[in-house]
């Protein structure tokens, strides 16, 4: 027994490995899009990895990337079309991981509106909340309706998407989510419907990627905060519902029914392979910007997004 003792004091005084510190500004205020990191925070995933992980909710929406490009933060959450943009506009970003592989984003309007197609909204007010390629997504989407993007005027209502347009602020919303406020608006009975933009003439892309400073980025941390989200998304594929029960109870205000319906609809769409780079999805929505306009040139897809794992 005493042997055992000496051993098991010897054990506890023995320091733990030094976790490397990573902060992390999401998109947008914590929701189930956001699984897979709360996961591998509950489940020590993080911890097994050697990380501590600073999770961070943006004041403004629009903001991490350039955060993350003045070197800021480690990463940010944001979507693959706005990283196009960026990437033209010279700043130092690069995709180093998808968190959710699908996109989210559709044009949305109220179910019993006067909006039965998109050409309809000849005329019209769509509101946005972060801009970049919203121009070009809707002229894809309008003008395969025979409307011009000088048909419509565009409003930026920030984070106000669904209630602006249940309010009759504006008649259609580009950026909602249809995981989010497609459900948000059914439970408030304002019952909205969705035009899928990969259904309307836009190229399909990931919809929240993990985006990093490719001068500054430490490619095996963030290979090993990868390897993290992987096993958490496992997790939450294998475990739905007490993974829904770990995340909902890490806030108050993430136990409620909308949360509950989110979470089950955006489990199909997390990114299995998060460090998976899929190289033409990206040579495609590049050439989509420079047909529609938005850019003159392509830039090769390695300026756009790598797989850290490779490098």
């Amino acid at each position: 027994m005493k042997h055992l003792l000496t051993a098991a004091a010897l054990f506890a005084a023995t320091p733990a490995p030094a976790q490397d510190q990573m902060t992390v500004l999401l998109d947008w205020f914590i929701n189930p899009d956001h699984g897979p990191l709360i996961i591998a925070e509950e489940l020590g995933y993080f911890a097994e990895q050697a990380l501590e992980v600073e999770i961070i909710p943006p004041a403004d929406p629009s903001a991490p990337p350039r955060l993350v490009a003045a070197g800021q933060a480690d990463l940010a959450i944001s979507y693959q079309p706005n990283l196009h943009l960026q990437v033209q506009e010279g700043l130092p970003l690069v995709r180093v991981g998808t968190l959710v592989a699908t996109p989210l984003s559709c044009l949305l309007v109220l179910a019993d509106g006067p909006i039965e197609t998109p050409a309809d909204l000849a005329g019209r007010t769509i509101g946005f909340s972060v801009a970049g390629v919203e121009e070009a997504v809707l002229s894809a989407v309008l003008g395969t309706h025979g409307v011009g993007l000088d048909e419509i005027d565009l409003v930026n209502v920030n984070f106000s998407l669904s209630p602006s347009l249940m309010s009759g602020q504006v008649d259609a919303v580009i950026g909602a989510f249809r995981n989010f406020e497609l459900n948000q608006m059914d439970i408030e009975g304002v019952p909205g419907r969705c035009f899928y933009l990969e259904e309307e003439g836009v190229p399909s892309y990931d919809e929240l990627i993990y985006v990093a400073n490719p001068d500054r980025m430490d490619t095996d941390m963030i290979a090993r905060f990868l390897t993290a989200t992987e096993l958490a998304t496992q997790y939450i594929v294998n475990n739905p519902e007490a993974s829904w029960e770990i995340f909902s109870g890490t806030s108050a205000e993430l136990q409620d029914e909308l949360n509950a319906r989110a979470w089950v609809d955006t489990l199909p769409r997390f990114a299995l392979r998060p460090a998976a780079l899929d190289a033409g999805r990206y040579a495609r929505f590049e050439a989509f910007l420079v047909e529609s306009g938005m850019i003159e040139t392509a830039n090769p897809v390695e300026a756009i997004a790598i797989d850290v794992t490779a490098q």
